[in-house]
């Protein structure tokens, strides 16, 4: 199964400036390969495809300084990128989307490269990465990187640190990092309670972006009171971008380790979990909520939940949320209530339970309907 293992590294000043002149290498091959494409379909109504294009980029030696200083393979990677966002736009308006146009790149846009083959090779000894036209750059190898590692991706932060991403195939058994607990869980994401599972166990919600707005409003009036025309506090104005980019960044950071625990913990606890399936970006469109929803991050959540368990050999069931707080978990009659209503309580049977609690149970039965050979999981305990 493929798998990501990130790292932090630490290019030195000579090797930063050799990255940084890479990027903007790849940026202008990625700007150029767009616009030949655009310019052959509205003048001549010919589409050019991603071989084609490649054949071409050895001609544009001349015309993009620094080319020779990037690996070739970097270089075609690049192109398969602008293809990629061509097949992402006329698949969104196959289905009926009103998708954006591919665009161009800007300077502080362009903020990662990709090995896709070679050009890199691992030290876990001398704790460097060797990166063609680079060299060896160290590197902090806080996990082992286990498996055949197939590409290397190296990123720039707009704090200006820098990470390698390598994309290995896991060659480690399933099922032999957790231990099976025989348990399974509905599961109801909220805003007021961040996980209620169906067997009690409950997260609380965390905030985030509350807890660091402050400090984001602070380092914004900042750079709103910096005059743009003002060349001589063009340095200022970027340390400004910088304070409140690194705010921006502790925030995601903070969001995403909470996840990454959360969803181990979830994945530690039960064999089999039913989440809803959410259409987060739906729910964006809500201007009430649309920032609280954002916060909570739940698709990230999920998508954490779901490849932690794929690697225990544990099992993730995706539900359809209709009707699940509004359902009796007991006789499954419908009972209406509004959101700031948080007891469930039943006419018909008397059953009176936590809303949420009551949610999970209702997505945990269904999650067992749509599995229809669970096998000894119907015999775990809720």
């Amino acid at each position: 199964m493929p798998k990501t293992f990130k790292y932090r590294i630490y290019p030195t000043h000579k090797q930063a400036c050799a990255l940084n002149e890479q990027f903007e290498t790849c940026r202008q091959v990625y700007n150029k390969t767009l616009e030949l494409r655009k310019n052959a379909w509205v003048n001549e109504k010919k589409s050019i495809g991603l071989y084609e294009s490649q054949k071409i980029m050895t001609t544009w030696t001349d015309s993009i300084s620094g080319m020779d200083k990037v690996y070739s393979q970097v270089l075609q990677q690049v192109q398969v990128r602008v293809d990629l966002a061509y097949k992402a736009f006329f698949r969104r308006v196959k289905s009926g989307e009103n998708p954006g146009y591919p665009r161009f790149k800007a300077r502080d846009r362009y903020d990662s490269i990709t090995f896709p083959q070679s050009g890199y090779s691992l030290d876990p000894g001398k704790q460097t990465i060797y990166l063609s036209k680079t060299g060896h750059v160290p590197i902090i190898l806080h996990r082992p990187c286990i498996g055949k590692i197939k590409t290397c991706t190296v990123q720039r932060t707009s704090t200006d640190k820098w990470f390698v991403s390598l994309v290995v195939m896991d060659t480690v058994p399933n099922g032999k990092r957790v231990p099976i607990t025989g348990k399974m869980a509905g599961i109801d994401l909220g805003l007021k309670t961040y996980i209620q599972a169906s067997d009690g166990f409950k997260v609380p919600r965390q905030r985030f972006f509350k807890q660091g707005a402050d400090r984001l409003a602070k380092s914004q009036r900042k750079l709103n009171g910096i005059d743009k025309k003002d060349l001589s506090r063009t340095q200022e104005r970027q340390r400004a971008k910088k304070v409140r980019a690194h705010i921006h960044e502790q925030i995601v950071n903070k969001r995403t380790d909470f996840c990454h625990k959360t969803s181990l913990e979830l994945v530690r606890r039960y064999d089999f979990i039913v989440v809803e399936k959410l259409s987060v970006k739906d729910m964006l469109e809500q201007k009430n909520w649309s920032q609280s929803i954002a916060d909570v991050a739940w698709a990230q959540l999920i998508l954490f939940t779901a490849y932690k368990a794929a690697d225990a050999g544990k099992t993730v069931v995706l539900v359809d949320p209709r009707n699940t707080s509004q359902m009796c978990s007991q006789r499954r009659s419908i009972v209406p209530k509004t959101l700031d209503v948080r007891v469930h309580k039943c006419p018909s049977c008397g059953l009176k339970m936590d809303r949420d609690l009551n949610a999970s149970l209702n997505i945990l039965r269904l999650g067992l309907e749509s599995v229809k050979q669970p096998g000894p999981l119907a015999r775990a305990r809720t």
